[in-house]
């Protein structure tokens, strides 16, 4: 299975989490991600989901001078977006209960086929 078929609303909720710590720009995010796990992660994924989240209000971008050249976009979570987080982290937490349960299960008594 691709795990881009996993990722799909998982990133969101990874991407709200980190933008709640601190204020950060696209490519710092993806360097973000990166080093967390996300290592095939690439700026087109991310950025299609910041302009996402901005145009639903979850977060938003500001433009503020960079020490290293041109101005850059900033994200910080809006109030919309910590609710949102909110939700994503309970609805996280019960699926990977949920899978880590029927995982578990199925280590303990094999998978039950002679194969």
């Amino acid at each position: 299975m691709k795990q881009t078929q996993l990722l799909k609303g998982i990133l969101e909720g990874c991407v709200l989490s980190i933008l709640l710590e601190e204020k950060t720009y696209g490519y710092e995010l993806v360097q973000h991600l990166i080093y967390f796990g996300f290592e095939d992660l690439s700026a087109g994924t991310v950025y299609p989901l910041l302009q996402k989240l901005e145009k639903q209000g979850m977060i938003k971008g500001e433009t503020l001078p960079s020490p290293d050249g041109p101005n850059r976009k900033y994200y910080s979570v809006t109030s919309k977006g910590e609710e949102r987080l909110n939700e994503f982290n309970t609805q996280w937490t019960h699926l990977s209960d949920v899978v880590n349960l029927i995982l578990k299960r199925s280590e303990e008594n094999g998978s039950g086929r002679n194969d």
